[in-house]
């Protein structure tokens, strides 16, 4: 079972996340490698909001793949390069994400692998069975 909690004792949330998931019971976990804006066909694109749009549609493919569901996920980190605007960012988020909240840290670096990567996305996820 997975209980999500922002404790009255720590500051409300400021973005779309929460500050805790216990997961207790039996469940499978899935830990993804940092996934990347990158097509399958190795493309990546310039614009770094496109990279984070196909990163997280590899983290749902990655989940799927393992019959999973965004709704499993239990911590998200992203790792950006350079300016991102902010509100298209939280759409693109909040749009993958729906109404689920997993725990989230977001990250700018200098750097990535190589410098056509403006993003990159860690992820966490767990199902009940």
């Amino acid at each position: 079972m997975k209980i999500s909690r922002n404790p009255e004792t720590v500051h409300k949330p400021v973005a779309p996340y929460v500050h805790q998931i216990e997961v207790t019971g039996p469940h499978k976990w899935l830990t993804l490698s940092g996934q990347l804006g990158m097509e399958v066909d190795g493309t990546v694109p310039e614009n770094p909001l496109e990279q984070l749009q196909l990163a997280l549609e590899n983290i749902k493919r990655n989940l799927e793949s393992a019959d999973m569901q965004v709704g499993d996920l239990t911590k998200l980190v992203f790792y950006l390069v350079g300016d991102f605007a902010a509100e298209q960012r939280r759409k693109i988020i909040g749009d993958f994400l729906g109404e689920h909240l997993p725990c989230t840290t977001m990250i700018y670096v200098v750097a990535l692998a190589a410098p056509v990567f403006k993003v990159e996305v860690d992820a966490w996820a767990c199902k009940d069975i």
